[in-house]
């Protein structure tokens, strides 16, 4: 099993300066390249404080400057926010100037927060799944060159990705995946597979990896498929209560994004009450706590090795959490030294 690292600027309050946000995200990373993880994960999103990503690709020829081995990941860009000649062009660019380093993660979204401002008119999730399957085809198509496209989202004549990337054949491309039918077309277009079980336990983490077996059984071919999950590492148990409180809150809020039904100001939600967090209809702070990464190292190993045994090839560990810059650096780097060594 391989590691990386997911990490987006996250800010809840008016408090947190948006540079000291983006050092932290690129001390993390250089932690990460410097502790032998595969690969810095990061995502795209728009109008929210809470993930700060307006462009991942920016981000990424910027940590190409700052880290030395660690690979590059979009985790995710957002198939309906580009048209696939822009996304092949830039990702192809941003592939030559990190030098061969990127990983292109693809999704079709998830905030109708963002559709709504992103899209005129709007969209909704199945047909922003539609762009994703169109789009995929067409940055391969472009990356080889001369290809044209009639599709119902997107339509030009011949044309080739300027530049082509530095990757031979372009970098790999990773699916969001959930349902089966998300799995079945990322396996059958020879795209690997991210998945993540958000705040659920070990059940939802078999049950998407199924998923993917059954994918790769209906095609008679195996991609790679990697797992997303918040983690936090200590040995002191009022250490890790507070990681749960603070992780319960990070999907208290995460929750009310998805709704979006709660009043925004300048790109930060109204302020959850404890009330709301504590009697939340289902993000519970005790599931939290036994649900995610959060344990000791010992507990952790266990755990990723079950997962090792169900299949996942790569387990991406998720920072964002609320937690202080100094929590979040002190848990990634025992997890490096503590967790990660019980792999090699």
């Amino acid at each position: 099993m391989k590691f990386s690292l997911f990490a987006h600027m996250e800010r809840v309050n008016e408090a947190q300066r948006q540079t000291d946000l983006y050092e932290e995200f690129i001390s993390l990373s250089q932690i990460a390249d410097e502790g032998g993880m595969c690969t810095v994960w990061t995502g795209e999103h728009h109008g929210m404080d809470f993930t700060i990503a307006p462009n991942p690709l920016l981000n990424l020829v910027d940590l190409a400057h700052q880290t030395k081995n660690v690979r590059l990941g979009t985790g995710t860009v957002v198939a309906p926010y580009w048209h696939p000649i822009k996304l092949a062009g830039e990702a192809a660019m941003t592939d030559i100037l990190t030098g061969g380093r990127l990983e292109l993660g693809i999704a079709r979204g998830a905030y109708s927060f963002e559709y709504e401002r992103m899209i005129n008119g709007g969209m909704d999730a199945w047909e922003a799944g539609e762009c994703l399957r169109e789009m995929i085809p067409a940055i391969k198509g472009l990356w080889a060159g001369n290809h044209a496209q009639e599709s119902k989202h997107y339509q030009f004549p011949e044309t080739t990705s300027a530049p082509k990337p530095l990757t031979p054949n372009g970098p790999d491309i990773w699916v969001a995946a959930r349902d089966i039918n998300s799995h079945e077309f990322a396996v059958e277009n020879e795209c690997n597979v991210q998945v993540t079980p958000l705040w659920q336990g070990i059940e939802e983490v078999e049950s998407l990896i199924e998923r993917y077996h059954q994918a790769c059984a209906k095609f008679d071919r195996r991609t790679k498929i990697m797992i997303l999950q918040h983690a936090y590492v200590s040995d002191d148990a009022a250490e890790l209560d507070y990681a749960a409180k603070k992780l319960h809150e990070f999907y208290c809020y995460f929750g009310a994004w998805f709704k979006n039904e709660r009043p925004i100001n300048q790109g930060l939600i109204e302020t959850l009450s404890q009330e709301e967090i504590d009697q939340h209809p289902f993000y519970k702070q005790a599931q939290i706590r036994n649900d995610l990464m959060i344990g000791t190292s010992g507990q952790i190993i266990d755990r990723l090795k079950y997962y090792e045994d169900l299949g996942y090839d790569e387990f991406s560990y998720w920072s964002d959490s609320g937690m202080t810059r100094e929590q979040k650096e002190t848990s990634l780097k025992r997890f490096i030294d503590e967790v990660m060594p019980a792999f090699t």
